[in-house]
């Protein structure tokens, strides 16, 4: 587990703005970029998908560093104090159509919902251009965000 912070924080204090990747900012100690490929790099996960959209079913099986691993590694402005982390929320944006939504902390805590909300890097196999987050377990696929370029915790 040691190894895992010590790789997060290495990308966070080392990590270059990027066009290809995403930037994580807000109330948060070290704000940083990743590039799709520090993404990549990252311990991943596997969630599969079945919801409903307004255009029919979106399916797939997505591979990506988990959105709480990210948040946590930068370490939130006033601790991992668990009453704070309630106070706070997430807002993940897409620049290109400026979609975007919020996930709350307490949602993807470890210790208390412990979502597997990711951002994916791949999807059925495939390498994704850009980052895209996936929220098991919602019905319909409305917080899914295509090409993911902000996070910013609130």
């Amino acid at each position: 587990m040691k190894t895992i912070a010590a790789l997060l924080l290495a990308f966070l204090f080392a990590a270059p703005a990027c066009a290809d990747g995403i930037v994580l900012g807000g109330h948060v100690q070290h704000p940083a970029s990743f590039t799709m490929a520090q993404l990549r790099a990252m311990p991943a996960i596997d969630v599969t998908v079945d919801q409903k959209t307004e255009k029919g079913a979106f399916t797939g099986t997505f591979h990506g560093v988990l959105l709480w691993t990210l948040v946590n590694a930068a370490g939130l402005e006033n601790g991992p104090n668990r009453h704070a982390i309630l106070r706070h929320a997430i807002l993940v944006s897409a620049a290109a159509d400026q979609y975007a939504t919020i996930v709350s902390l307490g949602e993807i805590h470890p210790e208390l919902g412990n979502g597997q909300v990711i951002l994916a890097t791949e999807q059925d196999g495939q390498k994704l251009a850009q980052p895209r987050l996936i929220v098991p377990g919602d019905l319909k696929a409305a917080r899914e965000v295509r090409d993911v370029t902000d996070i910013e915790v609130q």
